[in-house]
């Protein structure tokens, strides 16, 4: 087998597989390419393996494991970051095996190693009083504040993504009846969620405030910052984080410290699954690919009602039960 052949291939995955076979998304595209440059410095550092020689047989099940575990002890990734660069190797062996079938014993070998177990947190949201609180928060009187508001409202009655509200064109949004947004959601897939109707009247002063009314600009990011350019995440959470300051410094029991756009998406669903919400339409409007992703939502409210439930009970508990007498 040539020294050339590993390089052919991961070639041919991420410039024709990857995007025209497989249909994935550039996010997803970037970041298997990022977990090839730590697997290539992983080589390099510990084999001494220099990028332009390595062969498709270093991509061992060992070599896998000590790169994963490489990952967790030198680049201290936690186990969600060490499961995404996992995947990326996974897809690309998967391709393999009908490139270069002669390794498949390795290549199974390979897929077999498990996954990182993750021991998820409770969810941490806003309830409906601290979403308000943030909401009246923006001057809606001058074009920032109003564009500020327009992002925390989509955010939360949508419970769109972060990647996803920064890549909303002015054509995407439907303002007569049934008004919907388009979404472009991970993985190249779409959906259309429900607008609220009570945001209609804001969404269309914004669009003329900032002139996106005018013919011709239905192609333009709905979304812009300071430097009339798209959003970046980092953008996003900055916004959300000056709001989250402000909100908490008026009452910092309705908005949790550490709040970011994806603990409104939080918030969203959870205000769903408390209005008694189907989980199948949850899962639908959050673009989840299988409800059971929606369900840890459903748990979390689950749980704490329990709590509620049992903090009730203790308040009737005797401290200390009285002995039984026998009757004989």
């Amino acid at each position: 087998m040539k020294n050339t052949d590993f390089a052919f291939c991961l070639n041919k995955f991420f410039v024709r597989y990857l995007p025209s076979v497989k249909g994935s998304s550039p996010s997803t595209i970037d970041s298997y390419r990022y977990s090839f440059i730590n697997f290539l410095e992983y080589l390099q550092e510990t084999s001494k393996i220099k990028a332009n020689k390595i062969k498709i047989s270093d991509l061992s099940y060992e070599n896998v494991c000590g790169y994963l575990d490489w990952l967790e002890e030198c680049k201290h990734n936690g186990p969600n970051t060490r499961n995404q660069r996992q995947a990326a190797i996974n897809s690309f062996v998967r391709f393999l095996m009908m490139e270069q079938p002669e390794y498949m014993n390795e290549y199974q070998r390979v897929l077999a190693i498990p996954v990182k177990k993750i021991l998820r947190p409770e969810i941490s949201y806003a309830k409906t009083d601290g979403i308000k609180l943030m909401m009246n928060l923006p001057d809606a009187t001058s074009a920032m504040g109003l564009r500020d508001y327009v992002i925390l409202a989509i955010l939360y009655t949508t419970g769109i993504r972060v990647s996803e509200l920064i890549s909303i064109e002015v054509k995407d949004l439907s303002l007569y009846e049934p008004e919907t947004l388009l979404v472009h959601g991970k993985g190249n897939k779409y959906r259309y969620v429900p607008l609220m109707k009570y945001l209609i009247p804001s969404i269309n002063r914004y669009l003329d405030v900032l002139g996106y009314n005018r013919p011709g600009r239905e192609n333009e990011w709905l979304l812009k910052n300071h430097m009339k350019k798209q959003f970046t995440r980092q953008g996003i959470n900055y916004i959300v984080s000056k709001y989250t300051l402000l909100a908490r410094s008026q009452n910092p029991g309705l908005v949790p410290k550490d709040f970011s756009p994806h603990k409104i998406r939080h918030s969203s669903a959870m205000g769903l699954v408390d209005a008694g919400v189907d989980l199948i339409y949850i899962r639908d409007l959050l673009g989840h690919v299988s409800v059971k992703t929606t369900e840890v939502y459903a748990k979390t409210n689950a749980q704490l009602k329990r709590k509620a439930i049992e903090a009730a009970g203790n308040e009737i508990i005797l401290d200390e039960l009285p002995e039984w007498e026998s009757n004989t």
